[in-house]
């Protein structure tokens, strides 16, 4: 089973990732962000690093979900191959900060990756404002993100909305500005409650503190 949790910089679905991961018993993936060698690079000079930078994330996403089609464990996966080709690589591309040769290429070979891949069995998105998004940025501190332009934020979270609106596959739509998971016990059991319906036929408990929305694929 292949659980996967989408979302823009700083709405904290790598804290959800370690909640759900904990809760279940789930086998973890997660986004290499402390090690890859070109992100720090990046931010001081996207349009010098984004070609660099989305051909990284591609490759190590790729081997993850070649990994997870062959296992026989529950996975969740902090970010999908999806996101870099349909969300991140078309955001630098259309800010200028990809060329139209460095973004083609990236696209063909997304293209043919994905022909060798399933879909998760349910995509968790977080959907954060873009003062959400800087208030976590912010909070976790790290140097490099500290860069990060409003627009660019605002860039990546316009094409989110547009990916999920076309979404096929079983969905749940968390709403991270007022879903506070992972402060509050009450927000996190409505999550794990609608994970439980959706993958588990479960019905899930309702109360007047729900604070999330559910869309099913």
């Amino acid at each position: 089973m292949h659980i996967a949790v989408a979302g823009n910089i700083g709405c904290g679905k790598t804290t959800l990732t370690n909640m759900l991961a904990k809760h279940y018993g789930w086998e973890p993936r997660f986004e290499s962000v402390e090690y890859n060698p070109y992100l720090a690079d990046f931010y001081a000079d996207m349009a010098r690093w984004s070609f660099n930078l989305q051909v990284y994330f591609l490759n190590k996403r790729f081997k993850d979900i070649v990994e997870i089609g062959k296992s026989d464990k529950y996975i969740i996966q902090d970010r999908t191959i999806y996101e870099d080709a349909r969300i991140f690589a078309p955001n630098l591309h259309d800010q200028g900060l990809m060329s139209d040769r460095d973004f083609d290429n990236y696209q063909d070979l997304f293209d043919l990756m994905t022909t060798l891949v399933k879909m998760p069995d349910l995509l968790i998105y977080v959907r954060a404002s873009v003062p959400t998004l800087v208030a976590q940025i912010q909070k976790r501190a790290r140097g490099y993100e500290q860069q990060i332009k409003l627009d660019y934020l605002q860039g990546l979270n316009d094409k989110y909305e547009n990916w999920i609106k076309d979404y096929k596959g079983k969905l749940l739509i968390i709403e991270g500005d007022t879903c506070k998971f992972g402060d509050n016990p009450e927000d996190f059991r409505w999550v794990t409650d609608h994970i439980d319906a959706e993958l588990f036929g479960l019905f899930p408990f309702e109360s007047e503190a729900t604070t999330g929305k559910e869309i099913a694929g």
